[in-house]
């Protein structure tokens, strides 16, 4: 196994430069996983599907959706890509690699762990300022726009918020200079948790039912916790 993907990253790495992986690559990467996990939210609230899973009884309407898909590609074009392709020397300054060996899958989960902790550490004090009052109004209220979220709406925000979203994600790989598939890997499941904590559904296979952190901004998901507990006790005692 371990010899078929260093080969098959040898057959990429000859193909492509480094600069290209870690940028156009690795912008290509996020928006696959991000429209691809995103969209089955958007479609199960356009067609009524898994109603008594979701979470607001309020849906949004087509138009409403188009509008944010729109806006979000026109983001991630002008704001996102960029963004990634300025910010290479720096990664590359702080350890970034793409050569072989590929990482030990131990130091790719210790690794990516990390990153998990850190970020969410990091959003939780970036959110609360972003609470505000200045900020709320100026910056913040776009991504609140979306009252009624769908996994899509998660990257939906202001321009400077997303600059900051983008550093809370960054600076855990900015720190420990991963392997370019340690990256990419973080990125997936950084979009993969956030499309899901905005999907407006709650599923009983949800990974936040599962995985304590998951989604949960140092634990502030409790009182939603206690809450939807409380409404399974209810509606057995009525069965």
């Amino acid at each position: 196994m371990a010899a078929a993907l260093e080969s098959a990253w040898q057959v990429l790495t000859a193909n492509f430069s480094e600069f290209q992986l870690a940028t156009v690559f690795t912008f290509l990467i996020h928006e696959t996983a991000f429209f691809l996990s995103g969209l089955p939210s958007l479609l199960f609230e356009r067609f009524g599907l898994f109603a008594k899973y979701k979470i607001q009884k309020k849906s949004n309407t087509s138009a409403y959706q188009n509008r944010c898909v729109l806006r979000l590609i026109l983001y991630h074009v002008c704001v996102n890509l960029p963004v990634i392709i300025f910010s290479y020397p720096a990664f590359k300054f702080m350890g970034l690699r793409s050569s072989l060996p590929l990482p030990h899958w131990t130091v790719v989960v210790s690794q990516v762990a990390f990153y998990f902790v850190l970020e969410d550490f990091v959003f939780y004090w970036g959110h609360r300022a972003l609470h505000t009052k200045w900020l709320y109004k100026h910056v913040h209220s776009v991504h609140h726009e979306y009252a009624t979220p769908f996994g899509l709406t998660s990257e939906y925000a202001h321009p400077a918020e997303i600059l900051f979203l983008g550093f809370a994600t960054v600076v855990g790989p900015a720190l420990t200079g991963p392997h370019l598939v340690t990256l990419w890997l973080w990125v997936v499941l950084r979009v993969l948790e956030t499309v899901e904590a905005h999907s407006g559904y709650h599923f009983p296979w949800s990974p936040s039912n599962f995985l304590p952190l998951y989604g949960g901004l140092f634990g502030t998901d409790k009182d939603y916790r206690k809450v939807k507990a409380m409404e399974e006790k209810e509606g057995n005692k009525d069965m």
